[in-house]
């Protein structure tokens, strides 16, 4: 009888620490936050994990990346069309190159793009290494010649020698190309910016205002997700520019009739291609667009909804999803800087 006793005590007591834990999770979200925050769950992600910025590899990355010298006119680095300070964009339309020449393309920014499923805006470079090679040796851009120019500034300097020397213990031959670019893409693997959204989506509710859950809302039902998804809200998949509502130029005013990853592939289906860019830090990264054709966050929301939905949005609602937006705008990593 006392064992009986004792075992219905506890069974009271588990139950009593049940209804509390119950009434604690009730509290903690109420059915609307509780739906929400399944949903955005289904199609959005948080930030993987960054790089370390301390190892060898990536502070010889960090000092590359800020290093003028791999330039024709020895005043250009990666940070000159990409600073940091600013979200790793310029905010021109299109960044001026060793000799003033301007490209055809905006400058994107390398925050966050460690885990695109490609590079540039017509999506040539598999990944960051591979991305790497191409500004320095592009004649609009940095303008050197060959890859043995970059070689040859690297072993100029005893320093660098002895940082490739440690990034790269067991290469043979440990000043190469390759490895420049290894350490670049290493260091723009570290430049993630967590914000409130990622404290949202692990369940932190009240980091978005109601604003910003409304925005959210919309940004689902309004039919973003079908090329905004996954951690990046964006940067994971090619898309045409124009799929509803087209030719593109006539709504962005774009000065070139760009075709996109077709300059690439040569297959027409590609025309007017491009890489579906990262929200993150939109607020921050003005111009838009892959040519810098539309200054205003408004109007390229106001294009895009047209554009790729057909659907016309109200001043409104556009302002709804620009609160939403914000919660995408996390801090610039102090290591970077």
């Amino acid at each position: 009888m006392k064992h009986l006793f004792v075992l219905l005590l506890a069974a009271l007591l588990l139950s009593s620490c049940s209804n509390q834990q119950s009434t604690v999770e009730q509290k903690k979200y109420s059915e609307a936050d509780s739906l929400l925050l399944a949903t955005a769950n289904r199609y959005f992600a948080t930030l993987p994990q960054a790089a370390d910025p301390n190892t060898p590899l990536a502070l010889l990355g960090k000092k590359l990346y800020y290093d003028e010298s791999f330039s024709a006119n020895g005043t250009m680095s990666c940070n000159t069309c990409h600073p940091i300070h600013n979200y790793g964009v310029d905010n021109e339309r299109t960044s001026p190159g060793h000799d003033g020449t301007r490209g055809t393309r905006n400058s994107p920014t390398t925050f966050n793009a460690y885990f695109h499923v490609a590079q540039f805006w017509d999506g040539r470079s598999p990944d960051l290494a591979d991305q790497a090679k191409g500004p320095v040796l592009n004649p609009v851009e940095m303008g050197l010649q060959k890859p043995e120019d970059v070689v040859s500034i690297i072993k100029k300097s005893d320093e660098y020698n002895q940082m490739f020397a440690q990034a790269f213990p067991e290469s043979q031959d440990q000043v190469t190309f390759d490895h420049f670019a290894l350490a670049i893409a290493e260091f723009e693997a570290t430049l993630a910016t967590p914000a409130a959204f990622d404290a949202f989506l692990s369940g932190a509710v009240d980091q978005l205002d109601n604003q910003q859950k409304e925005g959210l809302s919309l940004f689902i039902e309004t039919g973003c997700i079908a090329c905004h998804i996954g951690p990046g809200l964006g940067g994971n998949m090619m898309q045409r520019f124009g799929l509803v509502h087209g030719p593109y130029w006539e709504f962005t005013g774009s000065e070139i009739k760009d075709l996109g990853k077709a300059e690439v592939t040569g297959n027409e289906a590609d025309q007017h291609v491009f890489k579906s860019p990262s929200l993150r830090n939109i607020e921050k990264t003005a111009p838009y667009f892959h040519d810098g054709s539309v200054e205003s966050l408004e109007e390229a929301i106001r294009i895009m909804a047209f554009t790729q939905l057909g659907k016309e949005l109200t001043d409104e609602q556009i302002n709804t999803l620009i609160a939403f937006f914000k919660s995408l705008t996390g801090e610039i990593p102090a290591h970077a800087l």
